[in-house]
Order: C-alpha cells, then sequence, then structure tokens
C-alpha cells in the first residue's frame, strides 16, 4: 500500500508539472501583433489531408495518409478549381490488401518540393498496422512529371512500428532529414549513394513528453514522438519537435553528417519551451514557424526567441504541415483532434496567410 501512495503521488506530481508548464507557455504568449485573416486555398470532403508543399513555380501538392479505408488518391496536386492524382491515376490506386510495388503510393504521409523535384514520403505503414517492407521516398521530376529515382529505408535504419512522419531537404549537403513519431529518433538520407542511417534513437529529445494533449477542453489521447522538422540553412541547425511535449530541440548539421552517435547526442540542444505543435518550418529570414495545437494557434518564433501569434480561430483546426510561397504561409488542417473512424462528415482543408 505504500508502494502504491507513493507511485500515485509521482504521477499526480508529473500530471501538476504538465499542467503548470502548459500554464506557463501560454501566459507567456504576446498578443497577436501580426495576426491576418486565412485565405481558403482548398477544401477535401471526407479526405483528411496532412501535407502540403508549393513549388517555386506555384505548383501546389497535398497527400492524404492511409489512416482508413476510403483515401481516394495518395497524392494530388491542386490547381485553380480543380484537383487532379499525381502523377497519375494509376500510382494512387493501390487499395489496402493489395500487392506491394515500387510503382504505387500505399501511405503517404509528407510531400516536399524542391529543386524541381517533388519527393514523396511513403511510410508504408497503413492504418498503423506496422511497416510492410520499408519506408520509401520517391522523387518525381516535375518537369517530367516522371519517376527519378527511388530510396528505400535500409533495416537499420526503422524499425516495425516506425512511422516516418516529415522530412526537410539539405540542398547545399545533398542529404534528406526524416523524423519517426512511431519509434522515436531521427534518420538521414544521403541522397547521393541512397544511404539512410538512424540518430537519436529513442533519444530524450525525441521521445514524447506526455500521453494526451487537451484541446477544447477535452483531452486527445495518444503518445506521438518527434514529429515536426525544420531545417535552418543559416545556422546549420536541425530543429525538431516531439508532437506530444513542450520542448524544441536542435541539432548542429555538421556533426550530423560527420559526428558519431555519441557526438550527435552531445550536440543536441534545448532551444526553448513552446506550445505543441505539428509541422513546422523556416522562412528565409530565420523566422520558425509552428502551430499551438491545444489553442488553435499559428506562431511565429522570431531570431529574438519570441513566439508571436500570426493566425488563430475556426480557420486553424491542428495544423498540420506547413509551406511558404510569395510570402504567404500554407497550412493544412487535419482535424486530428476531431477525426474519427469515419470521416465523410468532415471538410479538411488548406488555407493560406500572409507573413510579409
Amino acid at each position: 500500500m505504500k508502494k502504491l501512495s507513493i507511485l500515485l503521488f509521482f504521477i499526480l506530481l508529473i500530471s501538476c508539472k504538465n499542467k503548470d508548464l502548459k500554464k506557463e507557455i501560454q501566459e507567456n504568449l504576446p498578443a497577436a501583433i501580426k495576426e491576418t485573416e486565412p485565405i481558403l486555398v482548398a477544401s477535401f470532403e471526407g479526405q483528411q489531408v496532412t501535407g502540403v508543399t508549393v513549388t517555386k513555380e506555384g505548383q501546389l501538392f497535398a497527400n492524404f495518409p492511409r489512416w482508413r479505408e476510403g483515401v481516394r488518391h495518395s497524392v494530388v496536386e491542386v490547381g485553380a478549381g480543380e484537383t487532379r492524382p499525381y502523377p497519375n491515376e494509376s500510382w494512387n490506386n493501390w487499395k489496402l490488401g493489395d500487392t506491394l510495388q515500387d510503382s504505387v503510393f500505399v501511405a503517404v504521409q509528407s510531400v516536399v518540393a524542391s529543386n524541381h523535384k517533388l519527393y514523396v514520403l511513403d511510410t508504408r505503414n497503413p492504418l498503423f498496422q506496422g511497416v510492410q517492407g520499408a519506408p520509401r521516398v520517391f522523387t518525381f521530376d516535375l518537369y517530367t512529371n516522371t519517376l527519378e529515382r527511388t530510396y528505400v529505408f535500409s533495416e537499420e535504419s526503422f524499425h516495425s512500428d516506425s512511422y516516418i512522419n516529415d522530412l526537410r531537404i539539405d540542398v547545399a549537403h545533398k542529404h534528406a532529414y526524416f523524423t519517426d513519431s512511431g519509434h522515436a529518433g531521427l534518420v538521414i538520407l544521403d541522397l547521393e549513394s541512397g544511404k539512410t542511417k538512424r540518430v537519436l534513437d529513442n533519444h530524450t529529445s525525441t521521445l514524447a513528453e506526455t500521453n494526451q494533449l487537451i484541446i477544447d477542453g477535452k483531452p486527445w489521447k495518444n503518445t506521438v514522438h518527434s514529429d515536426g522538422i525544420a531545417l535552418d540553412t543559416e545556422n546549420g541547425l536541425l530543429y525538431y519537435h516531439a508532437l506530444t511535449g513542450y520542448n524544441l530541440y536542435a541539432v548542429p548539421v555538421k556533426t550530423l553528417l560527420e559526428g558519431t552517435d555519441q557526438e550527435i547526442e552531445k550536440s543536441v540542444q534545448l532551444i526553448q519551451k513552446t506550445p505543441a505543435p505539428d509541422g513546422m518550418i523556416f522562412d528565409a529570414k530565420g523566422n520558425l514557424y509552428l502551430a499551438d495545437l491545444e489553442q488553435h494557434k499559428i506562431l511565429s518564433l522570431d531570431t529574438s526567441g519570441n513566439l508571436n501569434v500570426i493566425a488563430s480561430g475556426e480557420n486553424v483546426r491542428w495544423v498540420d504541415t506547413f509551406s511558404i510561397y510569395n510570402g504567404e504561409l500554407y497550412y493544412t488542417n487535419s482535424r486530428i483532434h476531431e477525426a474519427k473512424a469515419n470521416v465523410s462528415d468532415l471538410t479538411f482543408t488548406i488555407y493560406k496567410v500572409n507573413i510579409n
């Protein structure tokens, strides 16, 4: 009985600390200084969108994860008044139970455009039931809309319960970096050799810090590890954040690429406390954009370490992914806290907001 009482005391203590941390973060947020009204870009009935990316030419792509049956397309290009499967219908016609091939999308979580290429991250983990084969990245030439290369993760770089979540392309060093939200850790891909390497596996900085978020006064119970990722090219730092957590971390790119596992772990920096976000992105001025999932807000973390409110309200419903084009911040509303097994009655959206 004494041991049980001690255990309950520590559980209560941790719970109180989490509540105090959330309160401290929210109280330190300044009033909105740049907040503007978001503009609707696209909407999808009964199709839960997570990823969005806009090319330098203004082409917009989005993706829909296979978290349930009924996903019509995994990747689409969104044009003026129309949406078409990308690169074609054939790549998007895989169904649960079909044979796995390298010419179909199985469970796409993210899309990122860079240097006239579209990188499509296929978790190969449909319905979160475990990785089938290995995660993959399909690279398409945006001039010809044809497959350029397929990167297959090595067995050492993922786990059976991995959910490779998001990616950033490092053009200068010819590498890509990924978060794993299913089994805490980061993965590095050499874009030239195709080799993958896992780092910070189950490290404190990649692990979830809590098993729930409080949204609209209700607990959203889940444990989601390293999720958001953003590349600070000016300072050579890779930022990352657990979804169910309140600590923002960074690690030097040079150490990631050249250091040992021990050196990488020692180089991890705690940047600061933030609200719990999903995706993240840097702009050219060094501002980091991230969401406050619990308060339905989009924030910017400026170069002085100040958090500013960019947008809030009904048009901010679990902001999942960002992309920047022509001075505007594009984002997806994946409404994860509202989505159940059947999402046919929900509308998922892409918005944009001016950040100039």
